[in-house]
């Protein structure tokens, strides 16, 4: 079992923007730490994760906006945490949480639906 790490994203803004997960390349900056205050899940903490494929469920924008699809996407669906391999069910309850958290900037998203 991986030994994910769950953090709320640090944000500036919200949109609710189409949603395209981005890529490392995105990101106006190299430094792993600074692109993993978007992300929910890491495999290697965020303090300063080993590669960016450690980093699981974006949801802010390179743009550091927080995406109401990329929380829906993040919640249930082929690219959510119900998706993320080797993860337990603590874990994985954890990360449902803070998305649910975050859902509250929203007013008319409900991810219980």
């Amino acid at each position: 079992m991986t030994n994910y790490s769950v953090h709320e994203p640090e944000y500036d803004d919200t949109t609710d923007e189409e949603w395209s997960a981005p890529q490392e390349h995105d990101f106006d900056t190299d430094d792993l730490s600074d692109i993993a205050s978007h992300f929910v899940l890491s495999s290697s903490g965020f303090d300063s994760p080993d590669t960016y494929d450690d980093l699981q469920l974006p949801v802010v924008g390179p743009d550091g906006k927080l995406n109401e699809n990329a929380l829906q996407t993040a919640y249930s669906g082929g690219h959510s945490v119900e998706a993320v391999e080797d993860i337990d069910e603590d874990t994985k309850g954890d990360a449902r949480d803070v998305l649910e958290s975050l859902a509250d900037e929203f007013e008319d998203l409900d991810l219980s639906d």
